[in-house]
């Protein structure tokens, strides 16, 4: 069983651990948010794991053997010396935290955050929230005993162990994705002295197993006599997992989020902050640059239009490329990258003649346009190939935007045949370390990496549409 807690739900498939043949799946949603707060339950999680674990197994023909977690990256998890959460988990989104990584920065200079932890801090990282709770909330702060990231948090509820891996660890801004260690030190500097050992959680190898479920979790679970649970991750790690990413190719992932990133086998440390330095679930590195703003984006867009996600892209293929001159800056959110957690989204090149397609289009278009901004940054640090971009997450269920990234690309774009790359990823981490095969050898026996590609329209001026879209970025 493989996990994908994401921002908006938690998703779980089901899988037979030698071929990967897809034999269970469901959903279940999360509470909705809103930034600049947010925030969700972290019993929520758990609340929807259930339900959609429950779905997926309902025939009671299928035994769980394995399960590992990928879950949203960043999110804060303080518990207290019972183990009981002591507030709302302030997700990655959340960008209340600014003025705290402002100050991070402007105190150790970006440079020397890159080097010691492969990224420089902003308001999604983890350590930024914490110095929030210590300025903001200084009560809860003293009682705090551990800090988990969320799927740190959903493998102790099913083990009772405070456990999590390098590749979700080097995304806290409080790990050094080199040593594989914590950077307690940057804590006691940043946030204040604490006894920061005792409160982090133990790092695992990519294919090291948690243990089996404790009694109570495997009761509230209720998925049968599970043998094994495998260190989890993040959620753009598993993805990687799932898609049998390999260096030398380019991934997007169109979700809440956008992400775009690249396997490496060797650190990467970008003073500018634009690229994150992350490890992934292999034992290699993640380089990755993320934008806040993606398919809230359009989904905000197509509930101004007053249309469902099905006719929304169909309104936006039916308005030509550039939507007459309508470019919209899609930073409904603020954004990370570039780093403008206070901005909001512009609308410009509004004329008598535009209409609703043309709003459609603009939407998906500007999406597309921070995402290939945040590609061309990532491909100034590591190879990231003339192929096929690969494109995941949500958004790769939709036709625009599908067509409109190969189209402004200027290159192929391949659609992995997953449903959902994440849980797929924790699916295979998961049969990994239940046979004791290598991660590669388990994605080569289930087949993973095909799907469908979508050529590009050499007759759309993508030079020109992007353009348009940096001269309104500034």
């Amino acid at each position: 069983m493989g996990v994908d807690s994401s921002t908006q739900s938690t998703k779980v498939e089901v899988r037979d651990a030698h071929d990967g043949t897809l034999v269970g799946s469901a959903r279940a949603p999360h509470p909705d948010v809103h930034p600049p707060r947010s925030e969700q339950d972290p019993e929520a999680w758990w609340e929807a794991l259930r339900l959609a674990a429950a779905e997926a197994t309902a025939d009671g023909s299928l035994a769980i053997a394995a399960v590992s977690v990928a879950a949203q990256q960043h999110g804060m998890v303080v518990l207290d010396e019972d183990g009981s959460v002591l507030r709302p988990a302030k997700l990655w989104n959340d960008t209340e935290s600014a003025p705290e990584a402002a100050r991070m920065v402007d105190r150790l200079g970006p440079r020397v955050w890159a080097e010691r932890t492969g990224s420089v801090p902003v308001a999604a990282f983890t350590v930024t929230k914490l110095a929030w709770l210590a300025r903001h909330e200084p009560g809860i702060a003293r009682a705090v005993r551990a800090v988990l990231l969320p799927h740190d948090y959903l493998t102790y509820r099913l083990t009772g162990r405070r456990v999590t891996d390098r590749g979700d660890a080097s995304g806290t801004g409080y790990f050094d994705p080199v040593a594989g260690t914590w950077s307690v030190d940057l804590l006691d500097e940043v946030v204040g002295s604490a006894d920061w050992v005792e409160r982090l959680p133990t790092v695992l190898g990519p294919t090291e197993a948690v243990g089996p479920p404790w009694a109570a979790g495997r009761a509230d679970l209720d998925v049968g006599d599970v043998e094994l649970v495998g260190p989890g991750t993040g959620d753009n790690m598993a993805a990687a997992l799932g898609i049998a990413l390999v260096p030398g190719q380019a991934c997007v992932s169109i979700g809440t989020s956008g992400t775009v990133y690249a396997r490496s086998d060797g650190p990467v440390a970008d003073p500018t902050g634009t690229v994150a330095g992350f490890a992934d679930a292999t034992g290699g590195y993640l380089p990755l640059a993320c934008t806040l703003n993606a398919t809230r984006v359009t989904a905000a867009v197509a509930g101004l239009l007053g249309v469902t996600p099905g006719e929304f892209d169909e309104l936006a293929l039916s308005a030509p490329a550039g939507a007459r001159g309508l470019t919209l800056l899609p930073y409904f959110d603020g954004e990370r990258t570039p780093d403008r957690p206070t901005a909001t989204g512009t609308l410009v090149g509004l004329r008598s003649g535009v209409g609703r397609p043309d709003m459609a289009r603009a939407a998906v278009e500007g999406v597309v346009c921070g995402l290939l901004d945040a590609l061309d940054a990532l491909g100034t640090l590591v190879a990231v190939g003339e192929g096929p971009l690969l494109l995941v997450g949500g958004g790769a269920r939709s036709p625009a935007f599908r067509r409109v990234l190969a189209d402004l690309a200027g290159r192929p774009v391949l659609v992995p045949g997953l449903e959902e790359a994440v849980a797929t990823g924790a699916c295979v981490q998961a049969a990994s370390v239940l046979l004791g095969h290598p991660l590669d050898e388990v994605q080569a026996a289930w087949g993973l990496g095909a799907g469908d590609q979508i050529d590009p329209d050499p007759g759309v001026d993508a030079a020109g549409i992007r353009h348009a879209y940096a001269a309104v970025r500034g």
